[in-house]
């Protein structure tokens, strides 16, 4: 899996405090068990750092002025305003690991799912729902990483989110993280066997069986 051709791209949403990230992570570790090679693509964002945050492992944190200069020199597969602050995915962090035929993982909001679908549009999109509003809110308020003004805005944003699940390929509740990283991982296995996925080795399937027919019926 992952190996022997073009990775996949899974794009995985959600709203602020959905719990994609962790879900992600989790899935990530599921994968590399079992022999899989995945690559979990850092954004940039003008966004300053929460408390524990580190750069280059949660995101790289960048000033305004660097990320329109990015902008400008086309070194996005996308990015978007979130909240008042810029994000952005590294066009040369996705597309060299694709063609090295390892799997990425895209933690982005929807505006930025939908500019990476236009532009690959074999990419998966995952969306990660909260199971309430009640439960959203309770995540945000626990993290202790935003002021209540900005909670607000938060869950305003993740109403509008939560009416564009049709434009992605699965939706997965997550209530229970265990049971979502089941899913996920098997939404990753599922994805691995489609046939336009795998032609090449079904062909070479079907060429040994041919030969080896010929070879049992000239007995």
């Amino acid at each position: 899996m992952g190996g022997g051709g073009r990775g996949l791209l899974f794009i995985v949403s959600s709203p602020s405090g959905g719990g994609k990230t962790t879900l992600i992570r989790l899935t990530m570790e599921r994968l590399r068990a079992r022999g899989g090679r995945c690559h979990f693509s850092v954004s940039h964002t003008t966004r300053p750092p929460r408390p524990g945050e580190v750069d280059g492992r949660d995101y790289h944190f960048v000033s305004r002025e660097e990320f329109e200069r990015m902008v400008h020199a086309g070194e996005f597969l996308e990015w978007a305003e979130y909240a008042g602050n810029l994000y952005g995915t590294s066009r040369r962090e996705v597309e060299g690991r694709l063609e090295a035929g390892i799997d990425v993982f895209l933690d982005i909001e929807v505006q930025g799912a939908a500019q990476v679908k236009g532009k690959i549009p074999e990419a998966v999109k995952v969306f990660v729902y909260p199971p309430s509003y009640e439960e959203l809110k309770r995540r945000l308020e626990q993290r202790r990483q935003d002021p209540p003004e900005a909670i607000r805005r938060r869950l305003l944003w993740a109403e509008r989110e939560l009416q564009v699940v049709g434009d992605f390929d699965y939706a997965i509740i997550n209530d229970r993280l265990d049971e979502a990283v089941d899913v996920l991982f098997g939404i990753c296995l599922a994805e691995h066997h489609r046939v336009a996925v795998i032609t090449s080795t079904l062909d070479a399937i079907r060429e040994t069986f041919r030969v080896s027919l010929e070879e049992d019926l000239k007995r």
